[in-house]
């Protein structure tokens, strides 16, 4: 896989430079509540702009229908960008139309264009080979050199991320670069103990890297809403939980397996519970108890993992060499249900070895609890690509750059 060092020292002043980003924030009424993957692309696009190329960035946003939608614009995503490279950034309101061909025409060497969400045009997403080709043609007609940046994108077979990089020269940007460094630490050149903690709210979105990780963990701590489901498969009542009771017998094995192959399989021992779902709006009081893992009440739910928990958790990942985490311990955007998800994010912070935040709400959680960003090792952009990853899928996003 060439880099973009390679490309910079090739030079590049004059020529147009796609860059595949991953701009895909959240929003809130168009407000950007966490500018993190952002600022993760700023280190590529300020280096080839310092260098005289003539930036394009594009990227996706949110899940349009193939067709535009104001709702997931990119234009606040462009006014950030701008704001954080401290230079005007020029905004295309199509993606291949006139406005993006304006745009980048308009460009001097050193300057930045942002085009209009790549999901408005159908042939981003297409599962029709010729229908992507045919978008991914349209694309390079912009631009001379592809750098793909957009690590959140990479395990997606789409016109931009797989297709693209095979028409020009291509190259992995910064952000690429240090991801895939950090993947290689985490299933080739792995130091033990080798702890991961899962949480989230569904066992099968996490199936499958349990699966692949039960013969390279030495311990699994289980949390969020997928610990349910492993709860009910252990005989416990779970109330009004979050509950797939179809991934049981999944789990169930999964569990037998962890036993026969020697990793530590942690689950909680007390949570928080409420009859009710906090409010996420108001953030008002919530009423809620806290009770033994296995004495959950019928007519109520779990919420977090309990004080016993946060400490067991704690003390699992005091001597690991190697941490990966992938999913908060609890509803974290309430601050009643915070606390274990603060406890782990703590507890890697304490932790003398490698840390590994696996993007996704993880990553939202750690901003939006006040963390230092700077203190763990790696807080990876990508949740669902750093996950295929370790289940040993190849991403085509990183396949398309190593050709």
């Amino acid at each position: 896989m060439k880099t973009i060092d390679e490309l910079l020292a090739d030079g590049v002043s004059g020529k147009r430079v796609f860059v595949r980003a991953d701009l895909n924030v959240p929003l809130a009424d168009g407000t950007i509540t966490d500018d993190g993957r952002i600022r993760a692309v700023l280190p590529t696009v300020k280096a080839l702009a310092e260098a005289g190329a003539k930036v394009v960035v594009a990227s996706h946003l949110g899940r349009p229908k193939g067709a535009p939608d104001p709702a997931f614009s990119l234009l606040p995503a462009a006014e950030r960008l701008g704001e954080l490279l401290g230079a005007p950034v020029a905004f295309a309101q199509d993606t291949v139309g006139p406005a993006a061909h304006d745009a980048v025409d308009g460009l001097q060497p050193g300057q930045v264009a942002v085009i209009e969400n790549l999901r408005f045009n159908a042939g981003e997403t297409s599962k029709d080979d010729t229908e992507r080709a045919e978008f991914a043609d349209r694309l390079a007609a912009l631009a001379d050199v592809y750098v793909g940046d957009g690590f959140g994108a990479v395990h997606r077979k789409h016109a931009s991320v797989y297709d693209l990089p095979k028409k020009l020269p291509h190259y992995a940007g910064y952000l690429i670069a240090t991801e895939v460094g950090v993947l290689k630490k985490l299933t080739e050149d792995v130091k033990r103990p080798y702890v991961v903690a899962l949480g989230g709210a569904k066992v099968s979105d996490k199936l499958a890297v349990i699966d692949a990780l039960l013969g390279k963990a030495d311990r699994l701590l289980i949390g969020g809403g997928m610990a349910y489901t492993f709860l009910k498969a252990k005989g416990y009542e779970v109330g009004i939980s979050l509950l797939q009771e179809d991934q049981i017998p999944a789990v169930t094995e999964y569990m037998q397996r962890a036993e026969k192959q020697g990793v530590e399989l942690v689950l909680p021992v007390d949570v928080l519970v409420s009859r009710e779902f906090p409010d996420l709006k108001t953030k008002a009081p919530a009423d809620y108890t806290v009770v033994d893992a296995d004495k959950i009440p019928a007519d109520q739910e779990g919420l977090d993992i309990g004080p016993k928990t946060r400490e067991l958790y704690a003390s699992k990942l005091t001597d690991a060499a190697t941490v990966f985490w992938n999913g908060p311990m609890g509803v974290f955007e309430h601050p009643d249900y915070a606390g274990g998800t603060k406890a782990v994010a703590q507890a890697l912070l304490d932790s003398d070895g490698f840390t590994v935040v696996g993007g996704g709400d993880s990553a939202a959680a750690v901003r939006t609890l006040g963390f230092d960003e700077n203190a763990f090792g790696h807080i990876s952009t990508g949740g669902g690509a750093s996950l295929e990853h370790l289940e040993g899928k190849t991403l085509p996003g990183l396949a398309a750059l190593e050709d």
